[in-house]
């Protein structure tokens, strides 16, 4: 890559412009950079590694069905390889936010493997006159189903990544229930008392919740394994020799191991976003749970001497600048944060739905760009709030115990004895007098003491039978 010019001079279609002498990419990816200046965010490295494995794919396809010379082909592949290695990620400069349908990156992808194929080869950059960005790299293909079969593979992979994270912190809630299933207190319904449950029920409670999301991730991420790739520009799939497709997609599913087959109607897979809206909305279901789990969690560490009280969240940081001694539940905080993120991209993604038209949904690169960030944000975060947060909770079983003890709503369970209408009474005067419903109970010679014990044992009040 050494050249002694900062720029070399590069032509298409529109005419000649400067491109740094260095650069794997060329004039239509320089184009763009300059059309483009947005956000300065670029491509995640999972569409990177997939858009690559997309191109070693059709290499390979087109080498086979010797439409691509094995010398072509096989320097194509051998730049595509170090792409998936994890080199010249600097070389995507393509903001997110760029031309419709994602020629752009596209075309980003195109032209770093000619010229990185070139410069093995021994022959400049920016000549393209042994392999082409458009004749050879990107032969048989179209951004409009490379790019849709790229953020399959993308999304795929990283859901792939977050579903045992999800697996571990389900079971950390699970293993709490366990943990706290004999620490009997008062539920809440509407925010106010109500029958008697326990720690543990509403622990297990929450796991139970986030393994249905999970459920649903997975179940909805099987979509994105029938993939638009050699459908070309309108899903027609011109430009390919026959068996191209199936030995593409064949060829994609061993490099990146996931199970692809070819999309039943590739022209619906250009036309539509749904897989990925599916997808989306299941990661706004989870970070719909999150948060409520996340606001119940902060409810009920709140005070220490205002608020429930009911358990204590590890401290991980000091809360206040002001007030010394205050500790926050921070991880939680931010946990909201990260999922009320996840819930506004999803409205994004519902709108790139929205606004295919015809033959193809232009708004790829923002769906892909939206879904891949939120699983990141998942990823990267979700193991933070088991270890920091989750895993190290203890209860307060003072603080239950009198809550329960104090609970008005145990006039509910004398409803099979005395009726609704007088529980009710019982109810009423106890809140009135500040005092407990067994002493009220037992002033009025509603039931006997024996009687009175056994109905509101604290065990069978929540189901737990010996």
């Amino acid at each position: 890559m050494n050249n002694a010019h900062p720029f070399r001079i590069e032509k298409d279609s529109l005419g000649e412009k400067e491109v740094p002498a260095v650069a794997y990419y060329g004039v239509q990816t320089q184009r763009a950079v300059e059309n483009f200046p947005v956000s300065g965010l670029k491509a995640h490295p999972a569409l990177i590694f997939a858009y690559a494995a997309v191109k070693k794919a059709c290499a390979m396809a087109n080498r086979e069905i010797q439409a691509l010379p094995e010398e072509k082909a096989s320097v194509i592949i051998k730049a595509a390889d170090e792409i998936l290695s994890g080199q010249w990620k600097e070389q995507f400069v393509i903001d997110v936010y760029q031309a419709g349908a994602g020629t752009s990156f596209n075309m980003n992808t195109n032209e770093v493997i000619a010229n990185r194929a070139a410069e093995m080869l021994g022959k400049p950059l920016g000549k393209y006159d042994f392999i082409h960005p458009n004749d050879h790299v990107n032969m048989a293909q179209s951004t409009n189903d490379t790019f849709p079969t790229a953020s399959y593979v993308a999304v795929f992979s990283e859901i792939k990544k977050l579903l045992p994270i999800l697996d571990s912190l389900t079971k950390a809630f699970l293993d709490k229930g366990e943990e706290f299933k004999d620490i009997v207190k008062t539920a809440r319904t509407h925010l106010q008392d109500a029958v008697p449950i326990t720690l543990g029920q509403e622990f297990k409670a929450y796991g139970e919740a986030l393994k249905a999301c999970r459920s649903e991730i997975s179940r909805r991420s099987e979509l994105l394994a029938h993939v638009a790739l050699g459908g070309t520009a309108a899903g027609t799939g011109a430009n390919t020799l026959p068996h191209f497709r199936e030995k593409a997609v064949a060829h994609l599913a061993a490099i990146t191991h996931l199970p692809l087959v070819p999309a039943h109607d590739p022209r619906m897979a250009l036309q539509s976003h749904q897989p990925l809206l599916a997808v989306s909305s299941a990661l706004k279901e989870l970070a719909s749970e999150l948060i409520r789990i996340a606001n119940d969690l902060r409810l009920l560490c709140s005070g220490p001497t205002t608020g429930f009280a009911e358990i204590v969240l590890p401290a991980v940081q000091p809360g206040s600048s002001i007030m010394p001694g205050k500790v926050n539940p921070s991880i939680l905080e931010c946990l909201n944060m990260v999922c009320f993120q996840i819930v506004g991209r999803d409205s994004a993604v519902s709108l790139c739905a929205q606004a295919g038209q015809m033959d193809l949904n232009v708004m790829t690169p923002l769906t892909t760009y939206n879904l891949l960030d939120s699983l990141s944000l998942l990823i990267n975060f979700l193991p933070v709030v088991e270890k920091k947060c989750i895993a190290g909770i203890v209860c307060d079983k003072e603080k239950c115990s009198h809550y329960f003890e104090q609970n008005p709503s145990l006039a509910t369970l004398l409803n099979p004895k005395i009726g609704y209408a007088r529980a009710a009474e019982v109810f009423k005067e106890a809140v009135a007098k500040k005092t407990t419903i067994p002493k009220i109970v037992l002033a009025r010679k509603l039931v006997e003491e024996k009687e009175l014990a056994e109905i509101l044992d604290p065990k069978k009040a929540v189901g737990i039978l010996d």
